[in-house]
């Protein structure tokens, strides 16, 4: 399995998420739990429960100044775009599309949910393999958290250009980075060397395509009704 081609594979391998999250160095504390829908909804709550950040106006159009001044504008979200394809299923080439993941506080979040930018969007000439943003030695499968993933070791090349420069997914020096094999999500990246060793994220994947309802992204419930519970009918006294 190319490492590379499932490291631009996430945007065509799920649509929603559920997982905990915990930048590295860090304590349970610090873990939230999240839950994701593709494109742009996201919830995250701490240990206890407790609502950290839900995205609001999910639903809003944009106004025709917007559509008719802004060129991503038009772009179509990945999943209605076809990429090209390898012969296991991973992607090969990503066409031009309306990328990118909701994050919060920065963007190693949103890096870690889509992390092309260990890859490119397409292959680099053969002739210039040090055009490859990130060089590493054969992957090996291993166990994270209970589900198969890809595990290398990576080193950053000239190309190397992180989506938030403040927090990339691979450091000056040596990185160990995991790659889930269902979703092409990075489930954890660890500096192993100078300044920034120890500093990275893990995240634990408890469920792929459940069912979300609008209702969870919002900050205050719609108030729908719970039709577990008994409803009461007052009809007044017999005539």
């Amino acid at each position: 399995m190319g490492f590379r081609n499932l490291c631009r594979s996430s945007p065509w391998r799920w649509t929603s998420l559920r997982f905990e999250y915990l930048e590295l160095p860090g304590t349970g504390a610090a873990m939230v739990r999240a839950w994701l829908r593709r494109p742009g909804a996201l919830r995250l709550e701490s240990p206890d429960g407790k609502l950290l950040y839900s995205t609001t106006g999910i639903n809003d159009s944009k106004d025709e100044f917007y559509v008719s001044s802004t060129r991503r504008s038009w772009l179509l979200p990945p999943h209605l775009v076809t990429p090209v394809y390898d012969d296991a299923g991973l992607v090969q080439r990503r066409p031009e599309a309306a990328y990118g993941e909701p994050s919060f506080g920065n963007g190693r979040l949103a890096a870690a949910l889509d992390p092309v930018e260990l890859a490119g969007n397409a292959p680099v000439p053969l002739e210039f393999p040090e055009s490859n943003p990130v060089s590493f030695p054969e992957p090996r499968e291993v166990d994270h958290e209970g589900r198969p993933a890809l595990e290398a070791i990576v080193t950053r090349g000239r190309t190397y250009r992180p989506l938030d420069p403040d927090q990339p997914l691979a450091h000056p020096g040596r990185t160990l980075i995991r790659i889930d094999i269902q979703t092409g999500v990075c489930v954890a990246s660890r500096s192993l060397d100078g300044d920034s060793a120890g500093k990275g994220h893990w995240l634990k994947i408890l469920g792929v395509d459940e069912y979300m309802l609008d209702d969870l992204f919002l900050a205050e419930s719609m108030n729908l009704t719970d039709v577990r519970r008994h409803i009461p009918w007052d009809i007044g006294p017999a005539a």
